[in-house]
């Protein structure tokens, strides 16, 4: 494993133990050139997961683009990034669990929205502003007042 510091590829491993999910590794490593630690993470490969955009274009899933829009939502909130990155995972692992490996952006668009929903209205009504493109006011009001009649 090279080292993200200096770049020398000798280095060797502290710790290992599985993730919070237990869906990977974690490693603490140590670079034995610059003494520097870092984290890295063992996942067992799978299959790619493909993305069909709105336009009927396909590309690879972004896990890191899909926090990035996340985050995006969440800025100023008081969202932990675990929580965000716990969202991310749980939209991963449920398109990955799917037998199909390709997954519309309009359904990963609505798994964000509900797990957003959950963590923070606020961050919620951001990402739907943006995602849903709301044509005026009263289509966004009547968005907002189906979710909350769902929300029980």
């Amino acid at each position: 494993m090279k080292c993200p510091f200096c770049g020398h590829d000798d280095t060797r491993v502290i710790d290992s133990r599985p993730s919070e999910d237990g869906s990977s590794i974690r490693r603490r490593r140590a670079c034995e050139q610059c003494q520097k630690r870092f984290t890295t993470y063992e996942k067992v490969e799978t299959m790619p997961l493909v993305v069909i955009k709105k336009d009927g274009s396909r590309q690879p899933f972004d896990r890191e683009k899909l926090i990035e829009r996340i985050l995006r939502a969440c800025h100023k909130r008081k969202v932990s990034l675990t929580e965000i990155e716990r969202l991310a995972d749980e939209i991963e692992n449920a398109a990955l669990g799917s037998l199909n490996k390709e997954i519309p952006t309009s359904e990963i668009g609505e798994r964000v929205l509900n797990g957003l929903w959950k963590l923070d209205e606020v961050a919620y009504i951001r990402f739907a502003s943006v995602y849903r493109d709301f044509a005026d006011l009263d289509s966004f009001l009547a968005d907002l007042q189906k979710m909350r009649s769902t929300r029980g």
